[in-house]
């Protein structure tokens, strides 16, 4: 990992020089826009609105603009700004960590200690941990002031930006103020059913299954010889010849995805099924099949689990 910014947490006198690493990457397929026609890339260029001319990068400043005025911002200006200069991480305050509302938790970034004795930086980390406390502090990053958490995870201590207070919006919606009366026989068959899909959490067990299917995709057209080559010729014979095969392929594809989705809504539909008979019983606790394997076939539910037949049923492959 690179750093993306070097400076220091400090609280009263204390120093701790530090770098700054994101903590998260983004693994999504990369997509472009193109000419469906020849792949031709589409390019974005910035015109001015006043002349109508191309502008280079170097040369647009931003601007706020209001009522009809429009004030322009130099790089000059933006960089004579205090906040711009600091390369300070400020403890404003020490709160306990279950006061921190996950709702303004924002951008993840890790510490890495920068100074030959790590002393200081372990200290803090175990103050924290000992105290159970987040630090509140303030920072700059990219000309802007940032309010932000600092807690431990593992070893090493995390930097959570956090949303300002005016940034989440107020959940004022008509329906919460209804008095909603709930039975206590509706209670005990919703925690049944909470228990029933009770685990312990695993991230490394989900994963993008839309990401995953977009690159299976990719590499199904790659596999056909489906992309463009701009020295070929558009129309040519050749591209033609793998029509049939492009097409069946495709269809494959197509008919493995809804089957894979037709054993998602078997699975679940019995599931419910056996969870309801299992809430009015009581003494029997109510338990949680295992879903089918994903590659897998569906099974034809029994006669007596009409849902279960009918989710199990492959749609004909579009």
């Amino acid at each position: 990992m690179r750093s993306i910014w070097k400076g220091a947490l400090t609280f009263g006198l204390v120093n701790v020089p530090v770098k700054v690493y994101s903590a998260t990457e983004d693994h999504d397929v990369p997509l472009h826009q193109v000419h469906h026609e020849d792949g031709g890339r589409i390019r974005y260029q910035r015109i001015c609105e006043i002349d109508g001319e191309p502008v280079e990068y170097a040369d647009i400043d931003r601007a706020y603009v209001d009522d009809g005025q429009t004030i322009v911002l130099t790089k000059d200006d933006l960089a004579s700004l205090p906040t711009e200069k600091s390369r300070e991480i400020d403890v404003v305050e020490f709160v306990p960590s279950d006061q921190v509302d996950l709702l303004t938790l924002d951008k993840a970034y890790y510490l890495e200690p920068d100074s030959k004795s790590p002393k200081a930086y372990v200290l803090l980390r175990k103050t924290l941990e000992q105290t159970d406390r987040t630090a509140i502090v303030r920072f700059t990053l990219r000309q802007k002031t940032r309010l932000a958490a600092l807690r431990v995870r593992g070893d090493v201590l995390v930097l959570q930006t956090l949303l300002w207070a005016d940034e989440v919006r107020e959940a004022a919606f008509p329906a919460l103020d209804e008095d909603v009366k709930i039975s206590t026989k509706e209670l005990e068959m919703s925690a049944a059913l909470v228990e029933s899909y009770s685990s312990d959490f695993d991230p490394e067990e989900f994963v993008d299954e839309y990401q995953k299917e977009l690159r299976t995709l990719i590499d199904a057209k790659i596999e056909a010889g489906e992309g463009f080559d701009a020295a070929s010729t558009f129309g040519d014979e050749r591209e033609a010849e793998k029509g049939g095969e492009v097409i069946d392929l495709m269809e494959a594809l197509r008919a493995s995805v809804e089957r894979t989705k037709a054993a998602r809504k078997g699975s679940a539909a019995a599931d419910a099924e056996d969870t309801a008979d299992d809430g009015d019983a009581d003494e029997e606790k109510p338990t949680r099949k295992k879903a089918a394997p994903k590659n897998a076939a569906p099974k034809k539910a029994a006669p007596k689990k009409p849902a279960a037949k009918k989710a199990s049923t492959r749609k004909k492959a579009g």
